[in-house]
């Protein structure tokens, strides 16, 4: 299991678009990876779980993942972040 800590920095945090875009990331790992935020813990391949975490800017999420994939997932997730999820899944 790997997990890190990362804050959000771009404008509208992890809504609609952004959250789009992450959520793809994440679908093109095999491990499974959950996103955290303070005492909520959602499924980071699930649009409506992410939703729900409501993720505003500068906003420090929690991203864990476990399987064969694990060290990619969360480094290619938060490249993603570091990168403003921007205008396309990376």
């Amino acid at each position: 299991m790997v997990t890190r800590d990362i804050t959000i920095t771009n404008n509208v945090g992890l809504h609609a678009r952004p959250a789009t875009f992450f959520i793809q990331k994440a679908n093109s790992y095999k491990s499974t990876i959950m996103v955290e935020k303070g005492d909520r813990r959602v499924n980071a391949k699930s649009l409506l779980g992410v939703l729900s975490l409501a993720v505003i800017k500068d906003t420090t999420i929690t991203i864990i993942a476990d399987g064969p994939d694990e060290e990619q997932a969360v480094e290619g997730l938060c490249a993603l972040i570091e990168s403003g999820l921007d205008n396309a899944a990376r």
